[in-house]
């Protein structure tokens, strides 16, 4: 399907077989994940020395690590010696070393190999060069940002210009202080579908009058069918009886102090490509990291954002997770009946994006140019 062969209303989608064929899957892994950036681990969740996540980016198991000298660090999980994956668990502490349980080769917290049987028998082994593989790792928003490609790309010229483009500037999120806040509450969702499916679903809202009422009762303007994403710098307003960004419109918590008054009573939503999502409301922000594992299934780990005091104060958070928790049960319930017609001959050229939707064109071409170039 081509421009050529539609209403000047419609644009034409990617095909199907862009959300079901293994190998284009691969060149989505290989050109975007492995070469981008990619929000791999929230940086509180490794306090202490020793703390570690292993994290799937693209084809590669990535482990990020706290030294112990505080600063982190991310290495490919992958033995220096015969390859054996190095840690199996998603998460853990150790207390000064990773050592592989096949023949003892040991890493120190920075990646160092230093000891394995006979090591000292062998003075011409250099221990930096043959120590776990450093991958690049960015710190922001309280998160770390890991890039496998040898020569990443510019973050402020990707991660932060998105944010830039849709907000208008960065000093619009730096308002938020994100990188201060605490987790309030972390949910995943094991989203049986593509997770380009996922990333369009977030990007329009000509779906939001039919599966989200929730939603468009605290944010009535959301049912016109235009998502805050189509305009640079708006943010959807609250309807006139909402008190708060809450499951039954009622008074959330604490405001954020940074917040303008311009921002209050708003909610923003960005999308950070190639697997982030950011909502802000004025009393919590809300950020979505998403690992594509297969042609058909993306985790997806979701975090509430607070103030430290509101969440150590122990005040009742449900009805403002409920409200976005909500939000994504319907979407992805969404997204996972799309998935299971990818493959259908009526869909084998694509489908259509209505005008509220053009924007996702924008993103079909990102995919494309990075995939097929």
């Amino acid at each position: 399907m081509t421009t050529t062969d539609l209403p000047r209303s419609l644009l034409p989608t990617l095909p199907g077989r862009y959300y079901t064929d293994p190998a284009i899957f691969a060149r989505e892994q290989e050109k975007i994940f492995e070469a981008d950036w990619f929000c791999a681990v929230r940086c509180a969740d490794l306090a202490a020395p020793g703390a570690f996540e292993t994290v799937r980016i693209g084809r590669e198991s990535v482990i990020v690590a706290r030294a112990r000298d505080g600063k982190l660090g991310a290495f490919l999980n992958v033995c220096r010696h015969r390859g054996a994956r190095l840690c199996t668990e998603e998460a853990g502490q150790v207390k000064r070393a990773f050592q592989c349980m096949y023949h003892a080769w040991t890493y120190g917290l920075d990646g160092k190999l230093i000891a394995a049987p006979n090591l000292t028998g062998m003075p011409d082994v250099d221990r930096t060069e043959y120590g776990l593989t450093r991958v690049h790792l960015r710190e922001w928003l309280g998160y770390a940002w890991v890039s496998l490609a040898g020569e990443p790309p510019s973050f402020e010229g990707t991660v932060m210009a998105d944010v830039a483009d849709r907000l208008g500037g960065l000093p619009e999120l730096d308002a938020y202080g994100i990188e201060d806040l605490a987790l309030g509450k972390r949910i995943e969702y094991d989203v049986k579908a593509n997770w380009k499916q996922i990333i369009e679903n977030f990007m329009e809202c000509y779906h939001c009058a039919t599966i989200h009422p929730e939603l468009t009762e605290v944010l009535p303007e959301f049912a016109d069918g235009y998502a805050a994403q189509y305009f640079v710098g708006h943010g959807a307003e609250f309807g006139e009886e909402v008190a708060g960004f809450t499951v039954d419109g009622s008074e959330g918590v604490e405001r954020l102090p940074g917040v303008g008054e311009h921002q209050d009573r708003r909610y923003y939503a960005i999308t950070v490509r190639p697997q982030v999502f950011v909502n802000l409301v004025p009393d919590h922000v809300i950020l979505h990291r998403m690992f594509p594992l297969a042609p058909d299934r993306t985790l997806v780990r979701c975090d509430w954002l607070y103030l430290p005091g509101v969440v150590e104060s122990g005040v009742d958070l449900s009805r403002s997770v409920e409200l976005f928790h909500r939000v994504n049960q319907q979407d992805f319930e969404a997204c996972e009946r799309c998935q299971l017609a990818m493959d259908s001959r009526s869909y084998a050229r694509g489908g259509v994006l209505v005008p509220s939707e053009h924007h996702i064109g924008a993103f079909h071409d990102w995919v494309r140019a990075r995939t097929e170039g």
